[in-house]
């Protein structure tokens, strides 16, 4: 008997956020777990760096697991996110944090699922992707982890107008995907989260004033981008 699904990360795996077409953003792990019919362990936080959920997230699992003995079935770990977008970014620093949580997971789980970065994330575009996700491979490779390829996510009904956060659909997207990986891998999946959401009917109507509020999202967030970028410019002059 294993404990389930233990997850670990940022706010795309803590989840939480407004309803598309009348669906609840949950996080893709908690589907994962859903579709394989076990019970979920999360402990992701939003805003998470690697060093975070080595240093607080890891702990905080040690500290506060009524089954410290346990094994779980399917560790998962989407981190990264929040460091490559950063100015500071550290790759080295990156994967030395990284493969500590890896590496816990193995110990811990019959399977570690790691989750690669979009190469088209944020706006402006995060210039560490490549890195952090070379680093990713790198250390599944070390661990024997498996891999989620979401180096290609990006539609937009699947992910928010500042191009880092799933949308409701874009969730469950995910862990069809991942349930895709761990099924290969031999596990079970009992139900597609696919078949669990039934989203609202889409009239025309409702299509177009949800265009007009991605378009208002996403030219409110080039101006704020321009106007930062222009205040940072003017402190450089």
């Amino acid at each position: 008997m294993t404990a389930g699904v233990l997850a670990f990360g940022d706010s795309i795996t803590n989840g939480g956020g407004e309803l598309q077409w009348g669906v609840a953003l949950q996080s893709w792990s908690l589907w994962t777990a859903r579709g394989l019919g076990l019970p979920y362990t999360g402990y992701a936080v939003d805003g998470a760096r690697a060093e975070q959920v080595a240093t607080e997230q890891v702990p905080a699992f040690e500290a506060r697991t009524a089954l410290p003995g346990a094994r779980y079935a399917v560790g998962c770990l989407y981190a990264g996110v929040n460091d490559v977008r950063a100015p500071d970014f550290d790759a080295a620093a990156f994967e030395s944090a990284y493969a500590r949580v890896a590496a816990f997971l193995a110990e811990r789980c019959d399977r570690v699922l790691l989750v690669t970065l979009p190469e088209d994330l944020g706006r402006p575009r995060a210039a560490g992707v490549d890195a952090g996700n070379a680093a990713i491979l790198r250390v599944a490779a070390d661990v024997g982890a498996l891999v989620l390829d979401l180096r290609a996510f990006g539609a937009r009904n699947l992910v928010m107008v500042d191009h880092v956060h799933p949308t409701a659909f874009g969730q469950v997207w995910i862990a069809e995907r991942a349930l895709d990986v761990l099924a290969a891998d031999g596990m079970e999946v009992r139900v597609r989260p696919a078949s669990l959401i039934h989203p609202g009917g889409r009239t025309p109507l409702r299509a177009l004033q949800g265009d007009w509020t991605y378009v208002y999202r996403a030219l409110r967030l080039r101006a704020l981008d321009a106007a930062g970028r222009a205040r940072r410019a003017a402190r450089g002059a």
